[in-house]
């Protein structure tokens, strides 16, 4: 990467303050914004709230010969000097891995709930389309090409600049012509996509969260995030049925052709395509499609069937649909994709032979908790619902109210435990949740040990109960303490409990 070009790149986004390189013909052989990868003749990026010159003085160790920053740290080597060192890095990103989004065709997702599985279903269908030139950047994991060490874990749901670009360039290396991710807020809110424009841009909903000390200020933020994937994309898709639809709407027609923003939504005369559910069951939905006033998507007027239950899944496969076809997929490769999906941690099911059937999903907020036990207490009014759940710590605050609202409607017993409590006291967050709760409508018990919630919850169940376990789906690991520590997952811990009942052998 040319200094020269950097700084042009710089300029023209308004970001390039000074250098005091003795002159900008230098070839950087690496870019870091982590001291230990910096290496020689290096970039160093210095970025983060709690950044320190020892970082910076570690990479020079390294061998790291000039530095990226918002001030001059006066050290032996060059600096250039920005206005914005987040941005900064999202562009240097680009240059340095030769701008891999011109390769791919980059699908993004937005919303509080959703994200994951329209991904996994966006992905399945552009996989039967395109085989093994499909890339995929979920909060569950990545996939940048075929072989095993091209899927792994992701640790958050939109990477930072440097790492989702660098992956982009590993995705197109690796023969991928698509990418599918999840956008969040957090994603502009940090800069993290910065000068990325996505080929379609999805906004599946919204409802407050992520609001606290160390997230968004409030939701008019929030949702001001949210938005900039609509203004930073050449298709907009906008679920018609959402709340704020009008400004997500306006947002897209800032700098999208109306011709190039479509909408969908149930029985909705005036959205692009309109929703009419067949069948909805615990296992898996069925619904057709009408569209309206859009001649090139008259071939997606028919049925389709989704393997994944629930109703609300029905708008997720819709916008999946949508977004398929724009990338190039065929009707048949979108009602393949979509009766053969299956999303780890989402709506799995466990049925046992006296303790009821027992639900695992990555619920995680009021609006997803409140589409599951929803949907749950419509399919079985007469069953008993019994919810497993904790709040995460640190962040999203509003999210312990909106548990209790959701269980205040739709829930019979409550087991409140840990779900990643950061630096925060599990039970004091329990206990949060817990002042909420209609104590008349649930039967409440605060159990800190999330095994031990979740083997009370079915050992106490029969088979008139609904056991839910909310929230951490497949994580193998609770963040506590700042620290990725082990857990069994919920669906393993569960296993472990239904083998362990002797009325189950």
């Amino acid at each position: 990467m040319r200094a020269n070009q950097l700084i042009a790149l710089l300029q023209e986004h308004n970001l390039f303050l000074s250098t005091t390189l003795p002159s900008d013909d230098v070839d950087f052989a690496s870019l870091a914004y982590d001291s230990r990868k910096a290496s020689a003749n290096g970039l160093f990026v210095c970025k983060g709230f709690n950044f320190s010159v020892d970082y910076l003085q570690s990479a020079i160790a390294n061998g790291a010969t000039c530095y990226l920053a918002e001030k001059d740290y006066h050290v032996d080597v060059p600096v250039i000097l920005v206005n914005d060192v987040r941005k900064a890095l999202s562009l240097a990103a680009q240059l340095y891995f030769g701008f891999p989004q011109n390769d791919l065709f980059v699908i993004g997702y937005t919303g509080t709930k959703g994200k994951t599985t329209s991904t996994y279903l966006t992905t399945n269908i552009l996989s039967h389309a395109f085989p093994q030139q499909v890339a995929m950047f979920s909060t569950i994991n990545h996939i940048i090409g075929p072989k095993p060490e091209d899927q792994f874990k992701a640790h958050l749901t939109t990477a930072e600049s440097f790492d989702l670009f660098h992956e982009m360039r590993q995705a197109v290396d690796n023969g991928d012509k698509v990418l599918v991710m999840e956008v969040a807020s957090q994603a502009y809110l940090l800069d993290r996509v910065y000068g990325l424009t996505f080929d379609v841009g999805i906004f599946l909903n919204i409802s407050p969260d992520h609001i606290g000390v160390n997230e968004h200020p409030n939701f008019a933020n929030y949702l001001f995030c949210k938005m900039q994937l609509m203004i930073n994309s050449r298709n907009c898709i906008i679920d018609a049925d959402m709340d704020h639809f009008d400004e997500v709407y306006a947002a897209a027609k800032v700098s999208t052709d109306p011709e190039h923003i479509f909408t969908y939504g149930f029985n909705q005369p005036d959205a692009t395509l309109s929703i009419t559910s067949s069948t909805a069951t615990l296992t898996d939905s069925e619904f057709g499609l009408t569209v309206h006033g859009a001649d090139q998507l008259q071939a997606l007027a028919t049925t389709y069937h989704v393997s994944v239950p629930g109703d609300f899944n029905q708008s997720n496969a819709t916008a999946a649909i949508l977004a398929s076809h724009l990338a190039g997929a065929a009707v048949n490769d979108l009602q393949y994709g979509l009766a053969h999906t299956t999303i780890p941690g989402r709506m799995e099911s466990i049925t046992t032979k006296h303790h009821g059937t027992i639900y695992i999903d990555y619920a995680h907020d009021w609006g997803s908790m409140n589409a599951l036990l929803s949907f749950l207490h419509t399919q079985f009014p007469d069953h008993h619902i019994t919810a497993v759940l904790g709040s995460t710590g640190d962040k999203g605050e509003d999210r312990r109210e909106g548990f209790a609202k959701a269980l205040n409607d739709y829930a019979d017993t409550a087991f409140l435990t840990t779900d990643d409590p950061g630096h925060e006291d599990p039970i004091a967050i329990a206990k949060e949740i817990d002042s909420q709760i209609d104590h008349d409508k649930v039967k409440t018990s605060i159990i800190p040990q999330r095994e031990d919630a979740i083997q009370h919850a079915i050992t106490s169940a029969t088979n008139d109960d609904l056991v839910v376990l909310a929230g951490k789906g497949e994580d193998a690991y609770q963040k506590i303490n700042g620290v990725d520590t082990p857990y069994a997952s919920d669906p393993v811990v569960a296993e472990d409990v239904i083998a362990g009942l002797a009325d189950e052998e």
